[in-house]
């Protein structure tokens, strides 16, 4: 079965309204807007709200990565600058269309825009020790990062796909391993159809450029239990999502990185992963985009970024931002981590530009092995559109470095439950350009409670503190607030 998608703007529709009938205005809307009932979960008609006229949504006016890390990659073979939301056609080697049970079966394709594998219904389907084998670029673009368009396997149409074993390798650009597609039209915010896969004790590996290792996208839901996941191509996060997000819980297994903009996670839907290893060898390690989350329970991640990606001015390992493309609703993000561990090997350990996050830190073991010692900056960088605004809130949590907010940023600092900081706050920021970004400290709020502590590693200036001024450790250096030194620093 092939699903074939006809895309008319409005001003087609007027032209079409005066050459042909009634009957076939009436089958024009319907392809607006309303896909027909054999086609479960295909995009809307037009392409999506807001999508720029060309180029991926949100790509810098001089090339790189569209939208930041996690995007379509722009000038990459394929096309993938094209938004491809335009007209596409689903096609799989294989395709199924109702309730099945299959073990140990073979799904292939060596076609353009072709999956090896569609599951297209609202039934329940399992597939045990499956192995999906998928070659063949494709330059759909949009069509491939929101709705699926030739990913190894794509599951789709309201049901609920089981996976256990087997191996899921694509060796193509736009060819995500394992694509869960919600149906939602890729409509942010909006309700998915119940297209759900639960996979577990799988192995999947992508080389090509767009190719994330699990993709959910339009409020599809993916469970995912002890997988082996590595990426080698550009814009391929390991755990992956794109317009209209969903939900993602992912237990236990490693998820790697390779390529450039390709962190092990990639967000704009709500993910929460524990007791997982998660690894990025060229990019950052987590990218949270707009009103969306990451929560990290007990994983051990390690990053090490060190080329810069789309807009970006800076080389960082946990990323909260905003592109204005449209792949994410605007409003706040959300960084938590519990337990575990977070290695940084190069660039600030937390950046955030162009968007209000709040980071969230229990017990965790940071580790910053890059040079500056930079723990968090939150400053102006490749975006705009929105304020700088972030708020770090560490309870049991040994913090050390260096914090970097920007002269028209914000910085709210709350240490609970016996937390310690050891470090300094400035304003002084040089991105990894070379480009001075700010020459003063922006707003900043200090919180300490009584268990928990601050001691200074130079002068710092901040704008309020709250707390027992006992409970900061001068270390000979001095704190000033707003404007003037605190009294009753310990030394």
């Amino acid at each position: 079965m092939k699903m074939t998608k006809r895309i008319l703007t409005a001003l087609m529709a007027l032209i079409v309204a005066t050459v042909f009938s009634l009957s076939a205005l009436a089958e024009t809307a319907e392809a607006n807007g309303n896909p027909p009932e054999s086609m479960p979960g295909e995009p809307p008609e037009g392409g999506m709200p807001g999508n720029p006229p060309d180029g991926m949504p949100g790509e810098p006016p001089e090339g790189g990565m569209p939208g930041g890390p996690g995007g379509g990659p722009a000038g990459a073979p394929g096309g993938f600058g094209d938004s491809g939301a335009s007209d596409f056609e689903y096609a799989g080697a294989t395709e199924i269309t109702a309730s099945a049970d299959e073990t140990d079966g073979t799904y292939a394709s060596a076609t353009a825009d072709e999956s090896a594998l569609i599951v297209n219904t609202a039934e329940d389907v399992t597939l045990e020790n499956p192995t999906v084998t998928k070659t063949g670029d494709s330059n759909g673009g949009d069509s491939c990062n929101f709705y699926g368009l030739n990913a190894a396997l794509l599951a789709m149409g309201g049901g609920t796909v089981t996976i256990t074993g087997g191996t899921i390798t694509s060796d193509a650009d736009g060819a995500n391993g394992v694509f869960c597609y919600g149906g939602n039209g890729a409509q942010n915010g909006g309700a998915g159809d119940g297209t759900t896969v639960y996979i577990s004790d799988t192995t999947i590996a992508t080389t090509g450029d767009g190719s994330g290792g699990i993709m959910t996208t339009g409020g599809g839901v993916t469970y995912a239990t002890n997988l082996t996941v590595e990426t080698n191509g550009r814009s391929s996060a390991a755990i992956r999502t794109d317009r209209g997000g969903g939900t993602v819980v992912v237990d236990g297994g490693s998820y790697t990185s390779n390529g450039l903009g390709s962190p092990a996670i990639y967000s704009t839907a709500d993910i929460t992963v524990s007791n997982a290893t998660l690894t990025s060898n060229l990019s950052e390690g987590v990218c949270i985009e707009g009103l969306n989350s990451i929560t990290l329970n007990d994983c051990d991640m390690t990053a090490n970024n060190t080329q810069r990606n789309s807009n970006a001015t800076f080389l960082d390992t946990i990323m909260i931002y905003q592109s204005m493309s449209g792949d994410a609703d605007s409003g706040t993000s959300h960084f938590t981590m519990n337990g575990g561990s977070l290695t940084s090997l190069s660039g600030h350990m937390f950046h955030v530009t162009n968007t209000h996050a709040v980071i969230t830190l229990t017990g965790v073991q940071l580790v910053n092995e890059d040079a500056d010692g930079v723990l968090l900056s939150v400053c102006d960088d490749g975006w705009s559109g929105a304020d700088n605004i972030a708020e770090l809130n560490a309870s049991g949590q040994v913090l050390t470095g260096t914090i970097l907010v920007g002269d028209n940023s914000t910085l709210t600092l709350n240490l609970t439950e016996g937390s310690s900081f050891e470090g300094s706050i400035g304003g002084e920021i040089v991105n990894a350009k070379g480009e001075t970004v700010s020459a003063e400290v922006g707003k900043v709020t200090v919180t300490l409670d009584d268990t928990s502590t601050w001691t200074l590693t130079a002068d710092t200036s901040i704008s309020a503190f709250d707390g027992d001024a006992a409970n900061v450790h001068a270390n000979g250096f001095t704190l000033y607030v707003n404007g003037a030194a605190l009294e009753g620093v310990s030394e």
